[in-house]
Formats: C-alpha cells, sequence, structure tokens
C-alpha cells in the first residue's frame, strides 16, 4: 500500500499554462512593461512581412539610383577596375568595394538589375533581418516600452519607402551594422569589428559609430588589445579593394572614400534654412566638424568614462587598472547609437535615404536620456515630428529647423542621462 499521494510533477505545458496565465493578468501592461518586448516584437515582425508585401504590390515603385548602381558594377563585370572609369546615370561610383560585391551579386540574381520586382523582396528581407536585429538589441536592453515599436517599423512611410521602393544601398550597410551591434553584446568583439569594416565597405556612414566603437575597444582590452580589432578592419577593406588598388589605388581611395565630396542643396533635409553659399562654404563645413569633434570628446571625457577615472586609463590593459569593470549590454549600445547620433546632428547635409542611419535608434536614444520630464507622449511626439520633418519633400525651412531642434532636445538629454556601470557577457 502506498504511503501517500505522488507530488505532481511541474512540465513543460504547466509553464506555458503559467506564462498564458500571467499573460492575461497582466494583458492590460503588455504594451508599457519592457518584458514584454519579445512578445510584442515578434507580432509586429510577423505583420510587417504582410505590410512589406502590400507595399510591393500596390505602392509605385520609384527609380532613383537602382538602375545607376547596375550600370556600375556592370563596368567591373565587363573588366573596368579603375574607379574613376566607373559610373552610373547619376554620377561616377564613390562607395567601397563591398559595394560592388553586393550589388553584382544582386545584378546576377535580379536578371542583370531588370527584374526590379525581385529587387524589391530582396530589400523585404534586408528589412525583416534588420528588424530581428534591431528587437533584438532592444530585448537585451529593455529601455524602451513595447508600445514604441509600432512606431520603429509599421508607421514609418520613409522607411518603407527606402528599402522596397528606392532600393537604396545604406539598408545593406546598416543591416550589417546591426549584425556588428548584436556581436558586441555577446561579446564576439573580433567578430563583430570584421561585421562592421564589411558595412563600412558598403557605405562610409558607418563611420559615425566609429569614435564610440574605439571607445568601447580601449574599454574593453586597452590598447595592446584594440589594435590586433582594428587590424583586422583595415585589412578586410585592403582586401576588398585590392583588385581597384591594383589598377588605381589613387583613384580608388578618392573616389571610394571621398571625405570632402560636396552635396547638392536641392537634396538637403536638415540645412534648408541656410542661404545655398553658406550651405556650400568650406569654412561652414569645417566648422561643422570642429562642432563634431569637440561633441565627441566631451561626451567621452564627461560621459561615457567612469568619474574619477582618466581617460588615458583606457589605454592600459583592463586587468591592471584600479577599477576594473566590465561593460553592460546599455553601455555598449548607449555609446555606439550616441556615437552615431552625434554625427547626424552636425552632418554637412543629409538626404531622405539618410534618414535609416539613425532610425531604428531614436527610441533607445529618446528612452535612455536623463530629462525624467521628458514624458512618454512627448517622446513619441519628438519621434513623429522627426518623421514628419524627413517625410516632407521637398523640405522646407520650417521642416529643416524642426529636426535640428528635436536633434538638440534628444543631445541634451543623453547628456543629462545618469552614468552606469554593470556586467556583460564574456567576451572573445
Amino acid at each position: 500500500m502506498a504511503s501517500g499521494g505522488r507530488k505532481k510533477s511541474v512540465g513543460p505545458p504547466s509553464r506555458v499554462w503559467g506564462t498564458l496565465r500571467t499573460l492575461w493578468q497582466e494583458k492590460h501592461m503588455v504594451l508599457f512593461k519592457a518584458e514584454y518586448t519579445f512578445l510584442v516584437t515578434a507580432v509586429l515582425w510577423l505583420f510587417e512581412i504582410g505590410i512589406n508585401i502590400w507595399v510591393i504590390q500596390k505602392v509605385a515603385y520609384t527609380e532613383i539610383d537602382w538602375k545607376a548602381y547596375m550600370e556600375e558594377v556592370e563596368g567591373v563585370i565587363n573588366g573596368t577596375y579603375d574607379y574613376t572609369l566607373l559610373k552610373g546615370g547619376t554620377g561616377p561610383l564613390v562607395y567601397p568595394a563591398g559595394f560592388v560585391y553586393i550589388f553584382t551579386a544582386l545584378y546576377y540574381i535580379t536578371g542583370h538589375g531588370l527584374n526590379i520586382r525581385m529587387g524589391q523582396y530582396l530589400f523585404a528581407a534586408f528589412y525583416l533581418v534588420t528588424l530581428l536585429l534591431v528587437f533584438r538589441i532592444y530585448h537585451r536592453t529593455q529601455r524602451v516600452p513595447p508600445y514604441v515599436f509600432f512606431f520603429v517599423c509599421c508607421a514609418s512611410y520613409r522607411i518603407h519607402s527606402i528599402y522596397v521602393l528606392r532600393l537604396f544601398n545604406d539598408p545593406v550597410a546598416m543591416m550589417l551594422l546591426f549584425g556588428a551591434t548584436n556581436l558586441f553584446l555577446e561579446g564576439h568583439w573580433t567578430m563583430g569589428c570584421a561585421f562592421c569594416s564589411l558595412a563600412v565597405s558598403v557605405k562610409m556612414n558607418v563611420l559615425l559609430f566609429a569614435p564610440g566603437l574605439l571607445f568601447l575597444l580601449l574599454w574593453e582590452f586597452g590598447w595592446q588589445g584594440t589594435l590586433p580589432r582594428l587590424s583586422l578592419c583595415a585589412t578586410i577593406q585592403l582586401l576588398l579593394g585590392l583588385p581597384f588598388l591594383l589598377a588605381n589605388p589613387v583613384g580608388y581611395i578618392s573616389r571610394a572614400f571621398d571625405l570632402g565630396r560636396q552635396f547638392l542643396f536641392r537634396w538637403t533635409v536638415n540645412w534648408r534654412f541656410l542661404p545655398e553659399e553658406i550651405f556650400l562654404s568650406r569654412y561652414f563645413h569645417l566648422s561643422l566638424l570642429g562642432v563634431h569633434l569637440l561633441t565627441l570628446v566631451l561626451f567621452a571625457l564627461l560621459r561615457w568614462k567612469r568619474p574619477g577615472e582618466s581617460i588615458m586609463a583606457l589605454l592600459k590593459d583592463p586587468s591592471k587598472r584600479t577599477q576594473p569593470q566590465k561593460l553592460s549590454p546599455d553601455q555598449i549600445i548607449s555609446i555606439l547609437f550616441t556615437s552615431n547620433f552625434i554625427g547626424m546632428c552636425f552632418s554637412r547635409s543629409l538626404h531622405y535615404q539618410f534618414y535609416v542611419w539613425y532610425f531604428h535608434t531614436l527610441p533607445y536614444l529618446l528612452w535612455s536620456g536623463g530629462v525624467k520630464k521628458l514624458a512618454h507622449l512627448l517622446r513619441v511626439l519628438i519621434l513623429g515630428l522627426i518623421e514628419l520633418c524627413w517625410n516632407t519633400y521637398p523640405s522646407t525651412v520650417y521642416s529643416s529647423a524642426a529636426l535640428h531642434v528635436c536633434h538638440l532636445v534628444i543631445l541634451l538629454s543623453l547628456w543629462l542621462a545618469p552614468q552606469e556601470g554593470g556586467d556583460k557577457p564574456k567576451r572573445s
């Protein structure tokens, strides 16, 4: 005869039922509690599949740069490796070698660039992969309430347009960059640096993240551990560009990495309120560069580094520092996203496709700021106003000015954000 009843085993069905019961009990808070980020973003991601299909099928494609991209890579396919001889309908080839390889693959997949619909579906796939990477970052940091992610994906007309109606190269670069960011969060710094270099090889805007990445590498490894990873980035650029460097090294470097390229006033989103002669002035460009560098230095010295520790301590081996400290996911994301955002604030010109350079980082920047009175509604309004500014075509004095006001509010809130410490995942 058994002496007593058996205990009920708590198996997977019980755990699932318990999770569902908790969800039902907290159903009114699912959109507001950061711990439900995974659930909400999973639903939104599935919804985005339908939205992208609908946009591709129902909204007319607009030709801007795709044909020019195909003409540029066709020159390489035909045997031209001198960058000064490569051009398309919109002008010379001005992107690094990684762009050439990726868009050569797209050239063949889309039947020499003629199957636009296939290209749109490929860029829809890039968009969905980017969203997965972005949502994973937000799931790791859990700073932003889940309802905000509706504005990160479904609500942005401009972002869907950039991806599936325009087929710009900017989304490809940002997809690789967010892949690198996820690797950094997992402590895979070497592989992350490789992906970051690949992103730069598609478009140079990724260099706006470079000051923040350099700071993180020095914090994590000191100068001795940082140099090999920077060397890896340089080696990748060298290997990718080798065929073009052998043909015309000066031509490749001056075209693919032209930091002084002049932008047209008619396309500027952020400086429309200036007279055109000031917009084109080299003195204005140098002033912006100076303020950009000064802001980065101030953030590095007064916001990113730990209080009471010399900036020179970053050069030491972490094990030899007086107070060694591991990076938290929030520190990694905050420094990278802030570095890029500062570059956006002081950019010589922002064109409409450049919106994708920082769009997916804006919720994190807004909800990690230090101004407590910047309530949820005000943050959402700032997101909406930024979206309106980028959707105003052509840009106006008021849309450009409003964009700068929004940038200033975000920058000030980042400056006032409390500094934090914390642990981070293992590194490799």
